[in-house]
Parts: C-alpha cells; sequence; structure tokens
C-alpha cells in the first residue's frame, strides 16, 4: 500500500494534469475525467494538496464513507469557504451526524415534499410567465430570460421573497460561486454577496417573526424537534435559518439554473435525441435524467479525511482533501453503456450519483426535478424547434458547479 507522502505520488499531475480552477478544463472537463479513470482513477495533486476520485465504484463508496470522509469543513477547495466555519453558508451540508442530522430533521419540517408538491401548480405559472415573454420575443438569452428566472422566483416563492428583490438575489448568488480565471480563493465579490444575503435574510426573518405564515421561513422558525442526544426540544437558531436560506439560493437556484441550460445545450448539439421529447412530451423526465446524468450541474465536492483510508490502492492520510468527481462518475464506461453519448431514455436510475448518496443525497432532488421537468416540458409543447448561437454563448465558470451564463436562442413556435 502506498501512502500519499511516498515518492511518485506527487508526479500524477505531471502525468496526468488535472486542475479545477482552469478555465480550459471548465469548457470541457469530459476528456481529463476520461484520462482520469484511465491512468490515475485515485489522484494526487501535489502543488495544491488534495486527491480526487473518478471512478464511480470510489465515488459512491466515497459518499457513503461519511464518518472517516467528512462534510465539516464544507465541499468547496476555495481556502477561505473550507474550515470549521462552513456551515455558516452551507448549513447542514458542511457538517456531520449528528450535527447534520439535527439540521436536517429540523430543516424537513418545513422543507416537505408535500409543500414541494403544493408548490407544483405555481412553479407551471411561473414557467408560463417567463417562457410567455420569450416566445413572444422570439431570440432571447435563455439563461437571463428563463432558466436564470424561473429557480429564483420558485426559492422565493417559497419564502415568501417580495418580487422586488429576486433581481437582485439572484446576482449575489452568482457572485457566490463565480471564479474569475486565475483566482484560487474566495473572492472579494462573493464575500460582499455573503454579507449582503446574511443581512438582507437577517432582515426577513425578524419580519416574520413577527407576522408568521405559510411559507418556509415561518415554517423553519416553528420547526422543533426532541434533540437525540438530550431528550430536550430543539429549534432552529437564527444563524441556522439563514444559513439553510442562503444554501437555497446557491444549490436550489444555482445548480437548477445550470440545469435547464445544459438539457438545452445537449439536447440542441444532439437532434436525434432532442426530438424525442418534442414529438413525445411525456420523454420530458427522460430528457432530465439523461442531463443529470451527461452533464451535470454539480461537477465535484470535497471531502476531509478523518482518518487514514485505502483508495485505488493508496493510504490518504488525515487531514486530506478529497474531490469526489460526480461528472467523472457519471461518464464511467464500466457502468454506463456508450457513456459518451447523449442518449435520452437511458435508465440511470439505480446508478446516478448527481444527488449523492447516503446520508447527505440532496433534500431538494424533488424540486430540481420537478421545475425541469415543468419548464422543459413548456419548451417541447411550445416550440417546434429552437437554435442556439454558440459562438455568443458563454460559460459560467466555477470549481464545482457547471454552466452556462449566457445562451441566446432563438425558437420557432408551435
Amino acid at each position: 500500500m502506498t501512502t500519499g507522502t511516498e515518492a511518485g505520488v506527487p508526479g500524477m499531475q505531471d502525468r496526468v494534469p488535472f486542475d479545477p480552477y482552469d478555465y480550459a478544463f471548465h469548457d470541457d472537463p469530459y476528456p481529463t475525467y476520461a484520462r482520469l479513470r484511465a491512468q490515475a482513477p485515485v489522484f494526487y495533486n501535489g502543488a495544491l494538496d488534495f486527491w480526487a476520485f473518478s471512478k464511480h465504484e470510489d465515488v459512491r463508496t466515497a459518499f457513503r464513507d461519511a464518518q472517516r470522509l467528512s462534510n465539516s469543513w464544507g465541499v468547496s477547495m476555495d481556502p477561505a469557504a473550507y474550515g470549521p466555519d462552513a456551515h455558516l453558508s452551507m448549513s447542514f451540508l458542511a457538517m456531520d451526524d449528528p450535527k447534520h442530522m439535527r439540521i436536517r430533521k429540523l430543516v424537513s419540517k418545513g422543507f416537505t415534499p408535500a409543500r414541494v408538491n403544493h408548490l407544483a401548480d405555481r412553479v407551471r405559472e411561473i414557467t408560463h410567465q417567463h417562457w410567455d415573454k420569450c416566445l413572444e420575443l422570439g431570440e432571447f438569452d435563455y439563461v437571463a430570460e428563463f432558466a436564470g428566472l424561473l429557480p429564483m422566483d420558485v426559492v422565493s416563492e417559497l419564502m415568501l421573497v417580495p418580487v422586488a428583490d429576486r433581481a437582485r438575489l439572484r446576482e449575489l448568488s452568482d457572485a457566490l460561486i463565480h471564479r474569475d480565471e486565475g483566482v484560487f480563493d474566495v473572492p472579494e465579490a462573493a464575500v460582499n454577496a455573503y454579507f449582503e444575503l446574511v443581512t438582507y435574510y437577517a432582515d426577513l426573518i425578524a419580519d416574520r417573526r413577527q407576522n408568521l405564515g405559510d411559507d418556509l421561513v415561518s415554517a423553519l422558525i416553528r420547526a422543533e424537534i426532541v434533540d437525540d442526544e438530550t431528550g430536550e426540544p430543539t429549534t432552529l437558531t437564527e444563524g441556522e435559518i439563514i444559513g439553510f436560506m442562503i444554501l437555497m439560493i446557491v444549490a436550489g437556484n444555482e445548480t437548477t439554473t445550470k440545469l435547464l441550460a445544459n438539457a438545452a445545450y445537449w439536447g440542441f448539439r444532439n437532434p436525434e435525441e432532442l426530438a424525442k421529447p418534442l414529438t413525445d412530451p411525456d420523454a420530458v423526465p427522460q430528457w432530465t435524467e439523461e442531463t443529470l446524468r451527461y452533464d451535470n450541474s454539480t461537477q465535484m465536492v470535497l471531502r476531509r479525511v478523518m482518518e487514514d483510508v485505502e483508495y485505488g490502492g493508496y493510504t490518504i492520510p488525515a487531514g486530506q482533501r478529497v474531490l469526489l468527481l460526480v461528472g467523472s462518475a457519471n461518464r464511467d464506461e464500466d457502468v454506463f453503456d456508450a457513456p459518451d453519448e447523449y442518449r435520452i431514455g437511458r435508465d440511470s436510475s439505480q446508478t446516478l450519483t448527481s444527488f449523492g448518496l447516503g446520508t447527505h443525497f440532496c433534500l431538494g432532488a424533488h424540486l430540481a426535478r420537478l421545475e425541469a421537468n415543468v419548464a422543459l416540458g413548456e419548451i417541447v409543447r411550445s416550440v417546434r424547434s429552437f437554435e442556439l448561437d454558440l459562438d455568443r454563448a458563454e460559460r459560467f465558470h466555477s470549481i464545482n458547479v457547471r454552466g452556462f451564463a449566457t445562451l441566446p436562442m432563438s425558437v420557432s413556435v408551435r
């Protein structure tokens, strides 16, 4: 068994270059993933001092290895975001059990499947509102006019955020995760966005405490469970509520925005596959699922090694960082037939890693699928075809999240 400090391990970066901050990597990470799976499935970058798992089996195992591979310092490599205070902006995503389970149970009191299902009609109304404007325009930026508006409006509906505030919250959400080329830490714009969001949500909570209603924020204020350790009733603190609300506009907004744009992009790039939902709207959920596999919004998440672990013939010492390359796991040729082909209708229900596994399985998976299916369903029911101006499309740059900042579209209405 080789340890992470023995000679030869740092040389992996020379044999298989992998820099998650590289803009060229953001443009197309999949050739790099393929080389990693073939040549260094358990990879070490000595310059940036992190490990990475690229094989489906290792990523899947690592998701379930929650005690030894910890979330407690967050899921991002940025130095300012990685540490014992990560939960302030990532809520229970940056916690281990039992702290994680306590917050998750409390949050689940408000973020229930019933509440999400009840929102379905409102999701359809919001979709119609934005998409009808796009149809009238004929030519538009699919991200700015549709994909970037719908998820933020849905999250805002859950929280009863005033319509006038939503555009600013989306700007702050973008600023939290965007990274300029060559920047290896949380930039000043992201720090400022975080503090502005904290102030905004603190004011919103204060107002809601005086005017409790049926919204998610009110439900979080009311939420109470019996603590497993003390046997006493416990509620969410204001800081815990704010942390979850910030997590919602990143995990509940940014990732769904990118999912909707990735679906449109890959559908356009694969017209024979796009023809399936265009001719049969019942195939829309399959369009969503294949996009989640083929080019998921969340490409990688970080774990902190709590005790020495053995993966792929290496002993990874306690204190190290490990990237779980979700985007690579979903293209593993040992698991998926012709993984680099975009096939709408492929059944990946038992092998998909896009929402994680185990105790940290994404709480918002149901909402993300609901929004995508409603939005993409409305598109195929209203247009005969659409065109994308790929020369003017711009990618969003982030370590964890993959998608588009702009995606010019024109439509041919039915």
